[in-house]
C-alpha cells in the first residue's frame, strides 16, 4: 500500500495495451483536461509513481498491463468551515458525525476539505477507510475502518442487511399519498453520469425491483413535511430518486428531478 501525502492517498490508472511510446504520452491522452507541461511538472515533483512507489519520469517507456499512481492537488481549494465530530473510536473503528456540505472522500474540486482527509491527518491513520458514504449535502454518521484487512467483513455486513440505515428528509407534502409505504423500483444509470433514473413500468417488465425504501411521514409544516427514510437496498442516490419519483423531491436537491449547476 502506497503512503498518503498530507492525508491524501494516490489515485490509480491501469495501463492497457496501446501505441504510446512513453508514460507521458499515455497520461496526456487519458486525461485530456491536463496539459503535458502540468504532467511533466507533476512527474518531476515525484507525484507520479509506479506500484512500488518509484518516481516515474516523463520519458519512461510505456509499460502495458501495469498501473500508475498519481497524487492529486487542487489549487486554491476553498476552506470549508463545517466541522465534524468523532462520536466513537476503538481499535477497529472510527465513527464521525459529518456536517452538511462536507464531502466524505476526495473528488473533483474537493481534496483536503473532505472528512476522510481531515480524519487521517487528525488521527495519523493513513489506512483509515470509509465503510459507506453519504452525499456532500447530507449530514449524518459515517463509519471508518482503521485497518484495510477489515473492510471486506464490514462491507459484507452492509450488503447482507446486517446494518440498518435511517435518514430524515424535508420534502413537499402530497395528501394523495398514504404513509407509511415501501417504494420499490428498478434504478439504472441515467443519461448524465451524475444521475440515476427510475425506469418506467413498460421498461421494467420482467425485471424485479433492485431498490426498496421504507418511507414514513413524521410531521407536516405547511406545504412541506419531514420524512423518515429507511433504505432496504443500497443503490447510488436511491433515496433522492425514490422521493423525486413520488413527486416529493428532497428540499435543496440539485440533482433530482432536474440537474442544476453546482452551487
Amino acid at each position: 500500500m502506497l503512503p498518503t501525502r498530507d492525508g491524501v492517498g494516490p489515485s490509480q490508472v491501469a495501463l492497457p495495451a496501446g501505441p504510446w511510446p512513453r508514460m507521458l504520452d499515455f497520461l496526456v491522452e487519458r486525461f485530456p483536461a491536463i496539459p503535458a507541461p502540468e504532467w511533466q511538472a507533476r512527474m518531476a515533483g515525484g507525484d507520479v509513481v509506479d506500484g512500488t512507489g518509484q518516481q516515474v519520469a516523463p520519458d519512461q517507456a510505456y509499460l502495458p498491463y501495469s498501473k500508475l499512481f498519481y497524487y492529486r492537488s487542487v489549487p486554491h481549494e476553498a476552506a470549508n468551515p463545517a466541522q465534524a465530530q468523532i462520536l466513537f473510536e476503538d481499535e477497529l473503528l472510527v465513527v464521525a458525525d459529518k456536517p452538511h456540505f462536507l464531502p466524505v472522500t476526495p473528488s473533483g474540486n474537493y481534496l483536503q476539505e473532505t472528512l476522510l482527509v481531515r480524519l487521517r491527518r487528525e488521527l495519523g491513520i493513513d489506512a483509515l477507510t470509509p465503510l459507506h458514504r453519504i452525499d456532500r449535502e447530507t449530514a449524518g454518521v459515517v463509519l471508518f475502518a482503521k485497518h484495510a484487512a477489515d473492510c471486506a467483513a464490514y462491507h459484507g455486513m452492509f450488503a447482507g442487511g446486517d446494518v440498518a440505515k435511517t435518514y430524515e428528509a424535508i420534502a413537499p407534502f402530497d395528501p394523495s399519498l398514504r404513509f407509511p409505504m415501501t417504494h420499490a423500483s428498478v434504478l439504472v444509470e441515467g443519461e448524465h453520469f451524475m444521475q440515476m433514473r427510475e425506469i418506467k413500468a413498460g421498461e421494467s417488465e420482467g425485471r424485479a425491483p433492485n431498490t426498496r425504501t421504507e418511507i414514513e411521514l413524521l410531521e407536516m409544516r405547511g406545504a412541506l413535511a419531514r420524512y423518515r427514510l429507511r433504505p432496504l437496498t443500497g443503490k447510488r442516490h436511491q433515496l433522492r430518486v425514490h422521493m423525486a419519483a413520488l413527486g416529493l423531491p428532497i428540499l435543496g436537491d440539485r440533482i433530482y428531478p432536474v440537474l442544476l449547476p453546482q452551487g
